[in-house]
């Protein structure tokens, strides 16, 4: 059977990839990507991080996550030292006369003990009664909440606007947690986004750290965080450029018109890349589009007034519009930073057309 470590570093050289770029993708440390190549496993703060590191690192390598983990536990099982001073011990040379004095003594003991305990036995008992244990309600009350949660326990998520509840729904062989976008399910160490409502980015983070499958009594340890995200701005047909500079200065004017006209966003994706939009004030295309696109890949958008994106590194896909026989490239943002903009044509106080490229804050 291969190494762990070793099809981690073949996987990833294999793609061409060094570590630093392995790192600014995943958002794991270069120190840790080296120890799960070298299967050094003492420099994580614990197993769940080491677990939940192992298995981005492999989905982002494209490696079976189980057979990571199982290689992991052979890893633990044979480092576990044996138990040499057990195996080493001598057998007692105690003379057979001290033996069995000892045995007689513990008999009487025993019988003793035995006698003592009938005389205190009540005439009749009852089985202790079960207390059923209440489920509690939580409150998100800042960007970040871990504790205990047991089936049935919930948690309240507040974005400024709305309020949200998530339940703790099951435990088995892994935590399902009920959210307003459907059940969540996570395995140890495993950490997932969940986007609450469809106005909003990735809004919260929730973490698996530490339970044990199918026991329900002891729980799961979990960790909720809320992390800072885009507002999106809602536009009228008319925006005037006065009011829209007060949301964003330095908004992008990529083209200007008389009138407008339809365009087309051409996306081609350099690296691994979550991207989400939607077109803009047309009744017959309301629904939003999502999905993580590799290297290579390539989409074209067209739309009559606008369209919202959502792109979680501005540096992995290169932008631009197509529109009025021009192809006009432009920079959603800097390497690594999580953007929520819209491109679409605004009216200005001279009924002048301008498309704009507008950060969303």
């Amino acid at each position: 059977m291969e190494a762990l470590g070793k099809k981690l570093k073949t996987a990833r050289e294999e793609r061409g990839w060094d570590l630093g770029y392995i790192s600014d993708e995943t958002n794991i440390s270069t120190r840790y990507l080296i120890a799960l190549e070298n299967e050094d496993f003492s420099v994580f703060p614990g197993e769940p991080y080491a677990l939940g590191f192992l298995k981005n690192y492999g989905t982002f390598l494209g490696l079976d996550t189980k057979e990571l983990l199982n290689l992991y536990r052979s890893i633990m099982m044979r480092d576990q030292p044996a138990p040499v001073e057990q195996l080493l011990k001598k057998s007692s040379r105690a003379p057979k006369i001290i033996a069995v004095i000892v045995a007689i003594m513990a008999l009487i003991t025993i019988v003793t003990g035995a006698v003592f305990l009938i005389q205190r036995l009540p005439e009749r008992t009852e089985p202790a009664p079960q207390i059923a244990r209440a489920a509690s309600e939580y409150v998100l009350m800042s960007d970040f909440l871990e504790r205990r949660f047991y089936p049935g326990d919930s948690i309240l998520v507040n974005d400024g606007i709305n309020s949200y509840r998530l339940v703790f729904t099951s435990l088995g062989d892994v935590v399902t947690v009920t959210t307003p976008r459907g059940p969540v399910m996570l395995d140890l160490g495993q950490e997932v986004n969940i986007d609450l409502s469809d106005n909003e980015y990735h809004s919260l983070r929730l973490f698996a750290a530490d339970f044990v499958k199918n026991d329900s009594l002891s729980g799961a340890l979990l960790r909720f965080e809320q992390e800072a995200r885009p507002q999106l701005v809602s536009f009228q047909d008319d925006v005037q450029i006065e009011n829209l500079s007060l949301i964003r200065e330095e908004s992008q004017v990529l083209l200007s018109s008389p009138n407008a006209f339809p365009f087309t966003l051409q996306a081609a994706f350099q690296n691994f890349c979550l991207f989400r939009y939607e077109v803009l004030s047309e009744r017959d295309r309301p629904s939003r589009n999502e999905r993580y696109y590799q290297r290579a890949e390539e989409i074209n958008i067209t739309a009559q007034n606008g369209i919202r994106m959502g792109i979680s590194n501005a540096q992995a896909v290169r932008l631009q519009v197509v529109a009025a026989g021009r192809t006009i490239p432009f920079e959603a943002g800097s390497p690594g930073e999580v953007v929520a903009a819209d491109l679409r044509w605004v009216r200005d106080e001279d009924n002048t057309f301008r498309l704009l490229f507008v950060r969303l804050e």
